[in-house]
């Protein structure tokens, strides 16, 4: 149950951060993300709802942290 608990904690983040990377699109890259959380859920490897809402949040770091390197990388290509 630990390794769903670290896997809740870092994956959905780490996983948005390199769609974002890759596609070049925060959209892009939450869409594949939830569409991951989503199959995982279905297939039966989240079984309890706090580990649904560590996902969330950690999504949500992975958001925030995407949108923070395409301000960073905006704001250094404009001077």
């Amino acid at each position: 149950m630990i390794d769903k608990i670290i896997s809740a904690i870092f994956l959905p983040a780490l996983l948005m951060i390199f769609f974002t990377r890759v596609t070049y699109s925060r959209t892009v890259g939450f869409i594949l993300t939830i569409a991951l959380i989503i199959v995982s859920a279905y297939k039966g490897y989240i079984q309890t709802w706090w580990l649904i809402v560590i996902e969330a949040a950690s999504l949500t770091v992975g958001l925030y942290v995407s949108n923070q390197m395409k301000r960073k990388k905006n704001k250094g290509t404009s001077t």
